[in-house]
């Protein structure tokens, strides 16, 4: 679970320096994308938080 985290955050990221920069053609696009994978970050997050188990890597 935490390897999908690690992924939501890079395509976050990644989403958020083509959006908020006005590198990406269609940055409203890549805006509704970093924010929709913050949101899967955060929940992926608190799964793993709230199963207790420790992080395989």
């Amino acid at each position: 679970m935490l390897g999908w985290t690690l992924v939501f955050l890079v395509v976050a990221i990644v989403a958020g320096l083509l959006g908020f920069t006005g590198i990406a053609g269609a940055a409203g696009i890549a805006k509704i994308i970093f924010f929709l994978f913050i949101v899967l970050l955060v929940i992926s997050l608190l799964i793993n938080a709230l199963k207790g188990k420790s992080p395989r890597l």
